[in-house]
């Protein structure tokens, strides 16, 4: 007679309807993530969600508090995660496993600090934004216009043209920790998310892939915005995709230096002092519901 099946604990969270898997890889032995993430992440077949967190002890205790691993429901591995950091600091504070009011989070992205702004609201320090390309990274000799390389050097990367899906857009780059690119379109709501998303994740001027975001100015305190997430599709919100269009909002003077981010699941408030100032976002971090996950599949 075989012996029972091992099961993993798991939270179902979300900020700002960008939702999340936690599962705490201090207190548990793991399955191997890039397949036991895929299975989770389906929505017919797992739990559902658009990433799946995993809580470590940090790789230097004397830089981190806590490392943050982030897969995709493709089982892709990514640096950083806005919205998934402040779902995962509240994780540890209703687990006691910090009281602290500001933690450092290590990620592939470097390390990030959440701070506690009260009822479920969490402001990050973001970091610097990245914008030289070759660090974001943005190949910008397959842009194909021989203009740009000379123009933008050691960047900023604005409105620079690229043919995707047969359609020329203007568009704009920066990197928050993971690779974004800034399409501004007339309305959000009309946007061609599902086609030409994909194709400008995939395009040769982006070697790691990248983020898609579609946003519109609202005014000059009020950006709205969807997303089409490197390795998992659109979602209802990206963190760090909110801090990419402010930025380079900002950059293109089209907006202040205080934002508001209207996505499709919530809002969030970005901040910004250009250049030598880090990005700050302020969001929710809700839980939805707890369980458990057989380890293997049956």
């Amino acid at each position: 007679m075989s012996g029972a099946r091992r099961s993993i604990p798991f939270t179902k969270m979300h900020g700002a309807g960008n939702d999340f898997v936690v599962l705490d890889g201090i207190a548990h032995d793991l399955p191997p993530l890039e397949t036991f993430a895929r299975r989770i992440g389906h929505r017919s077949f797992g739990i559902g969600c658009d990433q799946t967190l995993v809580v470590r002890r940090p790789s230097d205790p004397e830089s981190a508090d806590f490392r943050m691993e982030i897969y995709n429901r493709d089982g892709s591995q990514v640096e950083m995660c806005g919205n998934g950091i402040r779902a995962l600091f509240k994780f540890l504070r209703d687990r006691d496993y910090t009281g602290q009011d500001s933690i450092r989070v290590e990620t592939l992205g470097g390390v990030v600090v959440p701070r506690w702004a009260g009822r479920d609201q969490v402001e990050v320090d973001m970091g610097r934004p990245v914008i030289h390309p070759a660090k974001i990274p943005i190949a910008l000799e397959k842009l194909g216009s021989p203009g740009i390389r000379a123009a933008a050097p050691e960047g900023p990367v604005l409105d620079v043209p690229l043919t995707a899906a047969g359609h020329e857009v203007i568009l704009s780059s920066v990197s928050m920790g993971n690779p974004h690119a800034v399409v501004t379109v007339d309305d959000v709501e009309t946007a061609p998310v599902a086609t030409l998303g994909p194709a400008i994740e995939r395009h040769p001027a982006f070697p790691a892939g990248t983020n898609v975001e579609f946003i519109q100015i609202a005014g000059r305190d009020r950006i709205r915005q969807r997303t089409w997430e490197r390795g998992t599709g659109e979602t209802l919100a990206c963190g760090s995709g909110a801090c990419a269009a402010a930025v380079t909002g900002i950059l293109r003077g089209v907006v202040d230096a205080e934002v508001v981010v209207e996505l499709r699941g919530g809002e969030l408030k970005i901040a910004w002092e250009r250049e030598t100032a880090s990005v700050f976002m302020t969001g929710p971090a809700a839980t939805v519901f707890t369980g458990e996950i057989p380890a293997e599949e049956s």
